[in-house]
């Protein structure tokens, strides 16, 4: 029986960062090497970064990537580690035009190439604007065995690719993936992964990158198969990894050199075709349970902020602290992602701020470590709305404004990142202030509905109380009712439904796209759908001009729903 040591690389790409991109695939391929693997698998475009968007269409970028790609497998060779065929993925550009590739670098020289067949054009993915898709089936012998190769999308298509390789008889499947995450997005993949292997016939190999790239963030969750569908290895989710497992994998059969399968060019590679010795099994990782949801959801949330800061070059971040349940959880994640001393909260009360507002805001500073000021904007709304005549909302507007004021002058003055830390509940219904209190360069919750903001709280304090430390959120945060205190005993249920029978009728409309009639036939009054859904739709002008945030949910506000601002249709009886 054949013997192959498989090193799984789950790693962190920047988006552009050619040359610190090669560098970090050199940097793990000694690793595993090190750990005595046959062959390394990286994830898909992890020489580009993913995903690059309309950088595929400027030649000058195809071209350097290209041109990195060659240099990536001498690199690999001068570093020592040429002998072992490395999977890794880039950006291609050929006559045909650009295309999500995967290459195999092996002795200093690119051996084998492929390209990706099924091109993604839904949610957030646009790949049949940018890319040509693939036809060729690329196999590479290694130790023996022939290894076939699958890219993301490909694995989703049932008779695709995966049949095609599983017809020219490979003993194995290798698939690099930059698969972003959702909320069970893990409890989807098992199974797919699983049924892929069987239709091809072959243990499976998936490879998943992790790290936040603008909305998106990438989870990892890699992962091996058998061919009978049962889970071999699974590694830990949104953390760099380097997973060894060796496997027994019956081949090395005879195979028939045809040129053509179903409608996939076949072009078999050899680089090692002599199967060495067998030997005991060293590398059994075992598998990493998928997070429980409050802590899968809590790290993409870290992950997506941190890397949104680091990788654009900011050293701190800056937001506003009313006391309330969201600022207070914004906070929370933004000193698990960047440590206190990075993190600045201001208050900034206003004639109409209560003492609670401010003595929360100062708990949760003294229980994270962050910086702490106090920013009083009463003197700044009197001269508005004296010299201005203003009344009402637009008096209401004017706070929120002047504190989005006082944060982006902070931010100009010290070099923070301001953060929006409004919800997606408010943001559906346009419960927020544009230049006030959405002023920002990114919002960690964004794709939180408030309902879910509240889950968060209670068990991030929960997991510090596990730990014996002291809850980052005030009790009193997450009891009392919300409001953003622009009048004299305003309550946020004043203007809203109910935060949890809004979240459940936002959740179908936004969510599952169900007009009218499904909503009344899920149960909902006809007065409330009347009401939420003239609100969310009135306030489509407002989220585009939000910043980005973190993408959890199945359909997040941008890329993945995008509705036109000038619009006369109303969903109604």
């Amino acid at each position: 029986m054949p013997q192959l040591r498989i090193a799984l690389v789950q790693v962190n790409p920047t988006v552009g960062d050619l040359v610190g991109n090669a560098a970090m695939v050199v940097e793990w391929t000694r690793k595993a090497v090190e750990a005595g693997a046959h062959l390394v698998v990286f994830p898909e475009m992890v020489l580009t970064g993913y995903p690059v968007e309309d950088l595929a269409m400027r030649a000058s970028f195809g071209h350097a990537s290209r041109a990195a790609l060659d240099s990536l497998a001498a690199a690999l060779a001068e570093a020592g580690c040429g002998d072992i065929p490395v999977w890794a993925g880039y950006l291609d550009l050929d006559e045909a035009g650009p295309r999500n590739g995967a290459a195999v670098l092996h002795g200093g020289a690119v051996v084998a190439r492929q390209y990706k067949h099924h091109l993604p054009n839904f949610g957030v993915f646009d790949e049949r604007r940018y890319f040509v898709p693939g036809q060729n089936l690329d196999i590479v012998k290694v130790r023996g065995l022939e290894i076939g190769m699958a890219i993301c999308e490909d694995i989703w298509q049932e008779g695709g690719p995966i049949a095609g390789l599983g017809r020219a008889g490979v003993d194995l499947v290798v698939t690099p993936n930059a698969s972003p995450y959702e909320r069970d997005k893990d409890d989807v993949r098992l199974p797919l992964v699983a049924r892929r292997a069987r239709e091809a016939g072959a243990p499976l190999v998936y490879v998943n990158q992790v790290g936040g790239q603008d909305d998106l963030v990438f989870d990892g969750d890699s992962m091996v198969v058998g061919v009978d569908g049962t889970l071999l290895a699974r590694a830990p989710q949104f953390v760099e990894h380097l997973m060894v497992i060796d496997m027994d994998i019956p081949g090395g059969a005879t195979r028939t050199d045809a040129e053509v399968v179903d409608t996939f060019t076949v072009r078999r590679v050899t680089v090692s075709a002599d199967p060495v010795p067998a030997y005991e099994p060293q590398h059994s990782p075992g598998v990493a349970e998928p997070l429980p949801d409050e802590a899968e959801v809590w790290a993409a949330l870290v992950t997506g902020l941190r890397d949104y800061v680091q990788k654009n070059g900011f050293r701190s971040v800056v937001m506003g602290l009313s006391g309330g349940i969201d600022s207070a959880v914004c906070a929370a994640l933004s000193v698990d992602a960047l440590g206190a001393d990075a993190v600045y909260g201001v208050s900034m009360p206003s004639v109409y701020s209560s003492d609670h507002s401010r003595s929360d805001a100062s708990d949760l500073a003294e229980r994270t470590g962050l910086h702490y000021s106090e920013q009083p904007i009463a003197g700044m709304v009197e001269q508005f709305v004296g010299q201005l005549g203003l009344t009402g909302l637009a008096e209401e507007n004017v706070q929120a404004r002047c504190r989005g004021v006082t944060l982006m002058g902070l931010s100009n003055q010290d070099g923070h990142l301001v953060l929006a830390t409004g919800n997606k509940t408010e943001l559906a219904v346009g419960y927020s202030t544009i230049y006030g209190d959405a002023v920002g360069g990114f919002a960690p919750i964004k794709d939180v509905p408030k309902t879910l903001v509240w889950e968060l709280a209670k068990w991030r304090n929960a997991e510090a109380e596990k730990r014996g430390e002291v809850p980052p959120i005030p009790e009193n945060s997450i009891v009392k009712p919300p409001s953003a205190e622009l009048r004299p005993g305003q309550m946020d249920s004043d203007s809203l439904p109910d935060y949890e029978l809004l979240d459940d009728v936002l959740d179908d409309y936004i969510e599952g796209d169900r007009g009218y009639d499904d909503l009344i036939a899920a149960g909902f009054e006809p007065e409330l759908i009347d009401r939420v859904l003239r609100m969310v739709d009135r306030a489509e002008y407002k989220r585009r001009q939000y910043p980005p945030g973190t993408k959890i949910s199945f359909k997040a506000f941008g890329r993945d729903r995008r509705l036109p601002i000038t619009s006369a249709w109303r969903e109604g009886s």
